[in-house]
């Protein structure tokens, strides 16, 4: 059978004709057909599959394949799927999927279809379901699952072994790999891997071979702050406690992984310019994805006419010299382009923890001299261009080239470092006030550069110009 696919992937193109046929001729036959595929390269095909046809797709296969078929189904046709299920036969399937998966699915339903899905499961589901429907799906409690391998820290290695087996027979654990020790009240002790436990001689204690030094975190715990430190401490699994330290779950690293690519898709969105989107690019609204981007739009559109009224100001110094003029585009996307780039890169120190609130003034001493040597590299190329330009009479800036070339080159220097400032300092002032960093965006950021950097701009030539060219 093929390897998973990408949804560009002909994988699907192909299959599709053949499985509408036998969906329509013989679908006894779809479950044997696909027993060997991967889970994600049948989601993959459902997908492509007309809408109608899903449904019957799903009931064609085993159950416990046709629920780990939902889990890795694109939501909002999942979504679409159960809610034309009766709730027997959602809650059938979705008792397949993992814990927190179904969970998840849940909280894309309606209440009224939710409610009446829970309450068709068997009663140890339905109270695990609505245990983990109580956390926010955005933290700890609402990422983990409530399948994993927990074992008394008085056991022997041997016994252990025997306990692990008898819960991989008794049904799926999807952290499977790594072992927790807990005492007789269900407080989590140590942690040690499968591996480790196979690998240890006969008779050995736990307490022995099990770390005791076991990062944990609590359920109402941020889900970047979990991908945080997931990655600190290259863990494939991090345990999620109470306050008295008893296991409640596990958040497993493939759903770290989606965490970090769903943090990534919403900050390059914010950072474009516009509000996030809560759904895949394809399949958003008309009107949600103008809604999404026209209110920042708007904003960015205000905020440029500013630089219009600064402008204004300086209207009969422009008509004097229009040789001023020339150089507008190149000092406004100067303060812009070095304000863009210190946004982005203290974004992203935040959203990986190297810089924190009260670090601001460290960045500051690290932006003064890099905006001033980058000032620096800028205006000396103005300056030199300006000045081979004339020398090459490839432009006439008349007897005061000099001077024009010292102006520009001088306002990039305070502009580029106006720009560094500003880009660096956004994100922490964001972050003070509680709103998302991110949302610093390279476009609002540049608006704000513009308005300083013609100011600047005119405000030095009007010291340097004056009497001469003003």
């Amino acid at each position: 059978m093929p390897p998973h696919a990408n949804k560009d992937r002909p994988l699907a193109a192909l299959i599709v004709p053949d499985l509408l046929e036998l969906l329509e001729e013989h679908p006894e036959s779809i479950g044997p057909q696909t027993e060997e595929m991967h889970p994600a390269d049948l989601a993959d095909i459902a997908e492509a599959l007309p809408e109608a046809m899903v449904r019957a797709f799903l009931s064609a296969l085993p159950k416990e394949r046709a629920g780990e078929v939902l889990e890795y189904l694109d939501e909002g046709l999942r979504t679409m799927v159960l809610e034309e299920l009766t709730a027997v036969e959602a809650a059938s399937i979705m008792s397949e999927m993992t814990p927190d998966e179904r969970a998840d699915a849940l909280e894309e339903l309606d209440e009224e279809t939710a409610d009446d899905i829970l309450a068709e499961f068997e009663p140890a589901e339905k109270a695990e379901t609505e245990r983990l429907l109580e956390y926010d799906p955005y933290t700890a409690g609402g990422l983990m699952t409530t399948e994993f391998v927990a074992v008394d820290e008085n056991l022997t290695a041997e016994e252990a072994l025997v306990a692990v087996r008898a819960m991989s027979r008794a049904g799926r654990r999807e952290a499977m790999y790594t072992v927790y020790t807990i005492d007789g009240n269900g407080r989590l002790r140590g942690v040690l891997s499968l591996r480790e436990l196979l690998a240890s001689p006969d008779g050995t204690p736990l307490s022995d071979l099990a770390w005791s030094e076991v990062v944990s975190v609590a359920p109402d715990l941020s889900q970047e702050e979990v991908s945080q430190i997931t990655s600190n401490y290259d863990l494939v699994a991090l345990p999620v406690v109470d306050s008295e330290k008893r296991l409640l779950g596990v958040v497993t690293v493939d759903d770290v992984i989606d965490v970090i690519q769903e943090e990534g898709t919403e900050d390059a969105q914010k950072f474009g310019g516009m509000e996030a989107l809560e759904e895949p690019y394809m399949q958003i609204g008309l009107w949600q994805n103008v809604r999404k981007r026209g209110g920042w739009l708007a904003v960015l559109a205000i905020s440029e006419m500013l630089t219009a009224s600064v402008m204004a100001r300086y209207e009969g110094d422009i008509g004097r010299v229009l040789l001023l003029s020339q150089f507008i585009p190149l000092v406004m996307s100067s303060g812009g382009n070095s304000g863009s780039q210190a946004t982005s890169l203290i974004i992203r120190a935040m959203a990986l923890g190297e810089v924190r609130l009260g670090d601001w003034w460290r960045v500051v001493l690290r932006e003064l001299p890099a905006g001033i040597i980058l000032g620096l590299l800028l205006g000396a190329i103005a300056f030199g261009r300006i000045l081979v330009w004339d020398a090459l009479e490839l432009y006439n800036y008349g007897p005061h080239s000099f001077m024009i070339a010292v102006t520009v080159g001088l306002a990039l220097v305070g502009i580029v470092l106006v720009g560094s400032l500003t880009g660096s300092m956004l994100p922490f002032l964001l972050k003070r006030f509680n709103f998302d960093p991110a949302s610093a965006s390279a476009p609002l950021v540049a608006t704000i550069v513009d308005v300083s950097a013609i100011s600047i701009y005119f405000g030095i030539a009007f010291q340097l110009l004056s009497g001469t060219l003003l």
